[in-house]
């Protein structure tokens, strides 16, 4: 189909005939390893951690919040099989969900990376070390903000949408110039520069610090390559997303004439948003030191192989130890 054709022309079952097994592909790999992988985690950090440090604090939100993403999959993958009958309410549900745990996800890695950075650069600080103890509030407020963010959005389409078009519906609040500017900055653009700002933060302190290049006991090559891959995995799995949003919003004046090639990409890159699921675990989880020391020996024979370092400790270098 021509992409000069908006998606209002009879491109419902273009929609559904050319990209529903690509979505049922991926939404079922993501669903299935992102259940397991973020269902280990969860039980790990509560039944076998012997410490609560502030980064497992934010990783167990974290985990928790990819978990309830990845439930509202199923209800994708029922749709895009071509299977009829699910409600406009139940779209809408799940695509709150959907939305305000991939925010909360943003957030909490922001909080994950900040957090790392100031144990490292700043391990004999006690105004720091003082902040770092309120992780759980801030995990609090990450909940109520995004929640609170994503409920307004959620009924403004509610009022717009008159008639079943479940997770084909029109993104509204992408041409809402309030909700477009909070999700680009706020959302995205805040969390980014605080990441590229901790990352480059935590790959200098790394790399000027005495204990690290004397002990021989921390790989800074390997530090910077867990940094190097964190970063990469959030622009990989938000930036497009967001980039979509823009592209959206300059049809704001005629939401009628949005070319189907540009409403398929929207969709394929929510669909590569859903992929930070299974990629969080990977990468924060059980690749990291604080995992593997605070697991019981057996626990940890029971799980995943892992093997990479992360960032706890009072002194800059038991800091690099375990980052």
């Amino acid at each position: 189909m021509s992409s000069n054709l908006t998606c209002e022309e009879g491109t419902a079952e273009w929609y559904q005939n050319q990209t529903n097994y690509v979505f049922v592909a991926v939404y079922s790999v993501v669903c299935i390893t992102g259940i397991t992988l973020n269902f280990m985690a969860i039980v790990v950090f509560f039944c076998y951690t012997k410490s609560r440090s502030h980064t497992i604090v934010y990783m167990t939100n974290l985990a928790i919040a990819d978990l309830l993403l990845v439930c509202t999959l199923p209800l994708r993958i029922y749709y895009h099989l071509g299977f009829q009958g699910l409600s406009q309410k139940i779209c809408e549900l799940a695509g709150l969900v959907l939305l305000a745990n991939m925010y909360g996800s943003i957030f909490l890695l922001t909080c994950v990376s900040l957090d790392r950075c100031l144990a490292v650069c700043f391990p004999m600080s006690s105004r720091v070390r003082e902040g770092r103890k309120k992780a759980p509030l801030v995990c609090l407020g990450i909940w109520m903000l995004t929640t609170g963010a994503s409920l307004p959005m959620y009924l403004t389409n509610k009022k717009e949408e008159n008639h079943t078009k479940c997770f084909r519906s029109f993104p509204a609040y992408a041409t809402n110039i309030n909700a477009i500017a909070s999700s680009l900055t706020v959302g995205f653009g805040m969390p980014l520069i605080i990441m590229v700002i901790c990352s480059w933060g935590l790959v200098r302190a790394v790399r000027n610090s005495t204990a690290v290049q004397t002990s021989g006991l921390i790989d800074s090559c390997k530090i910077q390559r867990m940094v190097s891959i964190n970063l990469a995995i959030f622009l990989c799995c938000f930036l497009p997303y967001h980039a979509m949003l823009v592209v959206i919003y300059s049809y704001r004046h005629d939401t009628e004439r949005i070319p189907c090639s540009v409403m398929s990409a929207y969709y394929y890159t929510l669909m590569v948003t859903c992929l930070n699921a299974i990629l969080d675990p990977l990468a924060y989880y059980f690749t990291t030191e604080t995992f593997r020391k605070n697991v019981e020996i057996d626990a940890v024979r029971r799980m995943l192989p892992m093997n990479n370092m992360s960032s706890d400790g009072n002194t800059r270098s038991k800091a690099l130890a375990s980052t």
